[in-house]
């Protein structure tokens, strides 16, 4: 027998869970944040378009031992195939523009501009997906813009001209992030997985031999096989997090790939943030924050009546 006011055993297991779900997201952002750390040290004696090419193919050297069409048949086949290319083409400007901004930029500039992504997308959503913003997710919208504006602060000259590098990549990320939404309708996940790495070589590839340097160290040689590596070691814990609970319960926790990119930008490149980064930072997270528990509280609502 249970002691009296514990939780069901159903309950507890549910937790557990969750609670596991939570450590693997958090995990999961430590990947992301050290593929961009890894970039950046990079990119001071490398090309980071040549970075760019090794982040893919060892991306996809290491995603093939698990997808590839022995082990998922038709793994290639893709319902939408236009929209497939579309979307690999997307995420992989992103990856090229906040590598170029990355040469520039302290670690937590960008991730806190990138923040504003999932703002955007609430905003897009309405065009693109007939799922129109309200008055307090618009609200909630120009908050978190305004945050941006913080930390950017256009026409002062006080942040490096590459921080409009990293908006425009956070732009063609909410792009990517709504084509990614229209695609589950159609095609597996494995299938997305799959052709997010593979358009990403075969456009890079010709660029390869014009940006071409050899590595100065073998460290560099190994941190080039890593860079792809942390990503996707990044996107298999995500998954595995999205396995076990809900996107609602582990958004929030991707704000905690600030604390790494902080953590990082210290100790690999003597990186403080300044203090519009933190406040315009601050901002954006609270305005994230609030849109996702409207949301949550919207559905809710929803479903109980």
């Amino acid at each position: 027998m249970p002691e009296t006011g514990a939780p069901p055993p159903d309950a507890a297991q549910e937790t557990r869970t969750r609670l596991i779900a939570i450590l693997l997201m958090c995990a999961g952002v430590i990947g992301f944040a050290t593929c961009d750390a890894t970039a950046k040290w990079l990119n001071r004696s490398l090309d980071p378009l040549m970075t760019t090419w090794f982040r893919y193919a060892s991306n996809v050297a290491l995603v093939s031992l698990v997808l590839n069409p022995v082990t998922r048949p038709r793994l290639y086949h893709a319902n939408r195939f236009g929209l497939q290319v579309i979307r690999s083409a997307l995420l992989l400007t992103c990856t090229v523009t906040n590598f170029f901004a990355l040469q520039y930029l302290q670690l937590t500039e960008t991730m806190t501009i990138q923040f504003a992504m999932p703002l955007l997308v609430a905003l897009l959503a309405g065009p693109m997906l007939g799922e129109w913003a309200g008055p307090r997710r618009l609200a909630a919208i120009g908050v978190g813009f305004v945050g941006v504006l913080v930390v950017t602060r256009p026409g002062t000259g006080a942040l490096h001209p590459a921080a409009f590098l990293t908006v425009i990549s956070t732009v063609l990320y909410a792009f990517y992030a709504i084509v990614t939404r229209m695609l589950a309708a159609h095609d597996t996940t494995a299938t997305t997985l799959a052709y997010s790495g593979l358009v990403g070589v075969i456009l890079m590839t010709p660029v390869l031999p014009f940006v071409w340097s050899n590595p100065p160290s073998a460290l560099h040689w190994l941190m080039l096989g890593a860079v792809g590596g942390f990503a996707a070691f990044g996107h298999w814990l995500l998954i595995m997090a999205h396995a076990r609970a809900p996107a609602p319960v582990l958004s929030p926790f991707i704000y905690t790939q600030l604390v790494w990119m902080a953590a990082l930008g210290y100790f690999v490149f003597g990186d403080v943030p300044d203090a519009w980064t933190l406040a315009g930072g601050s901002i954006v997270i609270a305005s994230g924050l609030y849109l996702l528990i409207w949301e949550r509280g919207a559905r809710k609502r929803a479903a109980a009546g």
